[in-house]
């Protein structure tokens, strides 16, 4: 009896030790040819939830760099090895784990843009931001800056240079979803502009350039006008140089989280 209790706790612990080796990260050993094959797998298997290219359907869209139920690499390997109980997410049992993180490093690669090499440069480019860009009193990265625009620390894996290029010099071009510029006039004859945070049936939130934040009752609005496709963000088109462009788009490109 006692062999066999014995036998039995070492058969477990094996298949524990094998459950964590084969979890171990294996992305970046992932070559070319495997993310290829992680790609066809996706595509035949995933995409019909997941959308093409990770854009979302049924499922969430997984084209950007943080998801909220993989927050590593080995989380990711769980979920598409196990699925999500009680969500439409299946156990993807007919694959190997190798397989799986074939798939795994694809899925990883939709939220991250390749690191390129461009003309500028990221010190100086990181010196017009903070200066002469005036980037810094609407943009956060990694905490410190203003809350109006949208977050940067790791927009440049989040976009390609070609995409911050449009956005500094045509920003309406590239406004980010989810930001709607609003223009508000109360009946009492204030008028605000800023970005909206919230929005209900009865009352809308939003944030004006002075990063001071709004809330009104809609019954108690003289008129309430959106402008979808609009930028606060100014053009720097003409007030900075091809080069000093080059030079903030480099640092931008290169903000890529830490990861």
């Amino acid at each position: 009896m006692k062999f066999f209790l014995l036998v039995s706790v070492l058969l477990t612990a094996a298949a524990v030790s094998l459950g964590a080796s084969a979890a171990q990260d294996q992305i970046a050993k992932l070559t070319p040819n495997d993310l290829e094959t992680g790609k066809k797998i996706f595509t035949g298997q995933c995409a019909l939830c997941h959308g093409i290219a990770g854009t979302g359907g049924r499922g969430p869209a997984l084209n950007c760099p943080d998801l909220p139920r993989a927050a590593d690499n080995q989380a990711l390997f769980y979920i598409i090895k196990n699925g999500i109980p009680q969500t439409e997410m299946p156990e993807a049992w007919q694959r190997s784990d190798r397989e799986i993180w074939q798939v795994a490093g694809y899925v990883r690669s939709l939220g991250r843009t390749a690191v390129s090499t461009l003309p500028g440069d990221p010190s100086r480019g990181r010196q017009i931001y903070d200066s002469k860009g005036g980037c810094v009193a609407c943009h956060m990265i990694s905490g410190a800056g203003g809350n109006f625009g949208p977050p940067l620390t790791e927009i440049g894996a989040r976009r390609s240079a070609a995409h911050l290029r449009e956005a500094l010099v045509d920003p309406g071009a590239s406004v980010p979803e989810g930001f709607l510029v609003v223009n508000i006039v109360t009946r009492q004859g204030q008028k605000v502009r800023g970005m909206r945070l919230n929005e209900d049936s009865f009352t809308i939130q939003l944030r004006d350039a002075s990063n001071v934040f709004h809330s009104f009752r809609k019954l108690d609005l003289e008129a309430l006008n959106k402008e979808p496709g609009v930028s606060t963000m100014p053009s720097y088109r003409d007030a900075l140089s091809a080069t000093e462009i080059d030079d903030l788009v480099a640092y931008l490109a290169g903000l890529r989280g830490g990861k």
